[in-house]
């Protein structure tokens, strides 16, 4: 699993400005998801080849008349209990407040490592008066400035020293299929039907599952675990602290799986929230299925599925390769074939396609459609190869990789769909210079 680090501390003391200075700081897209309460956001990011996801919590202050402080402060103590590093942050030019000592007593209860981080260290003068925050008894801190970063390398090469080492993958390590989507949705009454028993709690109450679950299956001949999640919602609706934990352990769950099934309510529709969560599996570079579950409760003419896909596809372009499967989860109508599509699409996700072959079938397309010319300049592909990494990554080598812009990619990345059928799956197209 990925490692959690935690930025805690009063209000007004810049973890929003450090954590936004952290998630921007590797090349490759981040995602930087809106959280799930008040003043709630978490992000993956990396430093020195560590990969880890950062929380940023809402300002903790004990005895607030503020009617959601309560439930922000509980959602703090539990931030803290998921990390396994915290960053406590306090304020050079204000000094140490009350409702740092306040923080400060909440974190010696934690046996979790705790870096004090003094924010809006900018001069010399600074530096000094910095050495007040011993006071709080936390040890050695870290003075920086979250405005403009300075401070930040120095913080970011002892926090990764404290990251506990992730497992070796087993080689035995069996895929994860992670079933996501609104509360409510069938998740957990679609696991229970393919495994023939009530493994999990199922009611009308929207949020019953509270946890991720996994469940060993055998299916085609294929075996994979399911992973059951809890429904994540729209951040105003979350107020529950259980739920919070809920709700931050299911995109871990999709952080951590090979494909997504992503179950959305026919009755309801490809709505925002359910778009919200396809966006965060296809930038987490996931497998991804549709299931459009309660298709019996929906009245149908002659083209009913087919404009109800229509839209779908209108409202997730331009990914739109994606499977899309029609099912009823009460009368089991479809589950298996939904399952053996999201073992196909697992399979398209860890293809490899040799580099003779790829040569072979893209450079004359290339040949025949190569990329515009840019500034009377041309841009000549010479070479492709598939990177390695989990999910299909390509390198086009050239003479002028910056001139290619972003269409010409996309036209690659179909190309390479129509040639080799990656249904299902993003793909990331890198010019190179050759």
């Amino acid at each position: 699993m990925m490692s959690i680090v935690a930025i805690v501390g009063r209000p007004n003391v810049g973890k929003s400005t450090l954590f936004n200075r952290l998630i921007q700081r590797r090349e490759a897209i981040v995602d930087a998801t809106s959280g799930v309460t008040r003043d709630r956001h978490y992000g993956k990011t990396d430093w020195n080849g560590k990969e880890f996801t950062v929380i940023d919590t809402g300002g903790y202050v004990k005895g607030s008349d503020d009617v959601f402080q309560d439930e922000i402060d509980k959602q703090v103590v539990l931030a803290i209990e998921e990390s396994d590093v915290i960053l406590f942050m306090v304020d050079v030019e204000s000094g140490i407040t009350g409702m740092d000592e306040d923080v400060a007593n909440l974190l010696r209860r934690s046996d979790k490592p705790v870096f004090l981080v003094v924010n809006k260290v900018d001069s010399a003068t600074r530096v000094a008066d910095a050495t007040e925050f011993y006071a709080l008894g936390l040890g050695e801190y870290y003075t920086l400035s979250s405005i403009n970063g300075s401070g930040t390398g120095e913080l970011l090469d002892a926090l990764v020293e404290k990251l506990p080492n992730e497992e070796e993958k087993e080689e035995d390590e069996l895929p994860r299929f992670a079933v996501v989507g609104r509360p409510n949705a069938g998740k957990s009454s679609f696991i229970n039907a393919l495994i023939g028993k009530d493994r999990y709690i199922v009611t009308d109450v929207a949020g019953t599952t509270r946890d991720s679950i996994d469940t060993r299956y055998n299916r085609f001949g294929f075996e994979f675990n399911l992973v059951d999640t809890a429904g994540i919602r729209r951040k105003t609706k979350v107020k529950e602290d259980i739920e919070f934990y809920s709700v931050m352990r299911s995109v871990r769950a999709i952080e951590h799986c090979d494909v997504c099934i992503v179950m959305l309510d026919a009755t309801r529709g490809f709505d925002g929230q359910v778009q919200n969560i396809f966006w965060l599996a296809e930038r987490n570079r996931k497998g991804i299925v549709i299931l459009v579950n309660k298709w019996d409760l929906v009245e149908k003419e002659t083209q009913t599925m087919k404009e109800y896909e229509e839209t779908i596809r209108r409202q997730m372009e331009p990914f739109t390769d994606v499977p899309i499967i029609f099912i009823s989860v009460l009368n089991k109508q479809r589950i298996y074939k939904a399952i053996e599509t999201a073992v196909e699409v697992y399979q398209n996700r860890s293809k490899r396609i040799k580099t003779s072959e790829l040569n072979e079938v893209l450079l004359p397309i290339i040949d025949r459609y190569p990329p515009p010319a840019y500034k009377a300049k041309y841009v000549k592909i010479k070479f492709i190869t598939q990177l390695p990494t989990p999910q299909p990554q390509f390198a086009f080598f050239c003479n002028l990789p910056q001139y290619v812009k972003d269409p010409y990619k996309r036209f690659l990345e179909n190309k390479l769909r129509e040639e080799f059928d990656f249904t299902g799956v993003p793909i990331s197209v890198y010019m190179r210079k050759k």
